[in-house]
């Protein structure tokens, strides 16, 4: 096979084992905290990438710490979500953060997105309204959490775009996932009942950790490498329709009629803002994906 192509087969890979993740810390989240289990999944997945090298830098530390903040704030607020939102929903409402970044980079920018980054996310917010609102326009709180989960990591992409170019990849996104790891530890420690993962929870903290944050990322940048980060964009913004097939098979949810509307939708705006942002250093990936998911 040529190069092109197995790096398309590697990201559908990668794509289909991070859509998969919110079944997996769906069922994990029933018996271990969401702070907790963030904590032990990144901790464990910065020591593996912790072995092919940390930062020598301060400048790195010090960055990988900023953009720490902003991953921890992501994956909190996602796994605190997942205790009351459907794995397929979390899955559509996180392919958000698509749509939040090019918006939150033309605020900083202090310029207009453009028309079809504005339609896109029209349609987008479209979708998640159909998808989400119940009789009565009310909300469930998880959406609401993942919405949050979806902001946060666009203000990652965003922060990586405009640092990740300084540093080596793998020591800087190691930081990232110490200190994410780190937070949710000390922050379960504070929050919650603090407990290490049990039999039942630690198959969850094996494949989050290490298949997906070490094993897809490691698939996604090498990837990347080889066909550039439009194209990497474009496949990796799959994940959402992965998380909520997988759902259906695993879990048996059931999206409905009004449900398979508003996630056509939704994926249909992550398209349209991807073809909005045009020129490959104005995607929502910026210089690299957000290396965990």
């Amino acid at each position: 096979m040529r190069r092109p192509a197995v790096a398309y087969l590697a990201l559908a890979v990668a794509s289909l084992l991070f859509g998969a993740t919110f079944v997996v810390v769906k069922d994990a989240v029933t018996t271990l905290p969401p702070l907790g289990f963030v904590g032990w999944r990144f901790g464990l997945g910065a020591i593996v990438l912790g072995v092919f090298g940390l930062p020598r830098s301060t400048r790195t530390w010090r960055e990988g710490t900023i953009a720490g903040l902003f991953l921890f704030s992501g994956y909190a607020l996602q796994t605190q979500g997942l205790i009351t939102s459907t794995a397929s929903n979390s899955g559509l409402i996180t392919g958000l953060y698509v749509v939040l970044t090019p918006l939150a980079a033309s605020a900083i920018a202090r310029r207009l997105p453009r028309p079809l980054v504005i339609g896109g996310a029209l349609l987008a917010f479209g979708g998640f309204a159909v998808l989400t609102l119940a009789d009565g326009l009310r909300l469930e709180p998880g959406d609401l959490y993942t919405v949050a989960c979806a902001a946060a990591f666009a203000g990652h992409i965003v922060y990586l775009s405009r640092v990740a170019h300084r540093h080596r990849v793998i020591p800087f996104t190691a930081v990232q996932l110490l200190v994410t790891g780190a937070l949710g530890l000390g922050g379960s420690a504070v929050l919650e009942r603090f407990q290490a993962p049990g039999a039942e929870t630690w198959t969850a903290v094996v494949v989050t950790g290490v298949a997906v944050s070490a094993g897809a990322f490691f698939l996604q940048v090498w990837s990347q490498t080889i066909i550039g980060p439009a194209r990497t964009a474009i496949v990796l913004a799959l994940e959402p329709a992965f998380a909520a097939a997988t759902g259906a098979i695993v879990l048996g949810e059931r999206l409905g009629t009004r449900g398979l509307i508003g996630a056509a939708l939704i994926l249909g705006g992550i398209y349209v803002v991807l073809a909005g942002t045009g020129a490959e250093d104005e995607l929502p990936t910026g210089e690299a994906v957000s290396p965990a998911h």
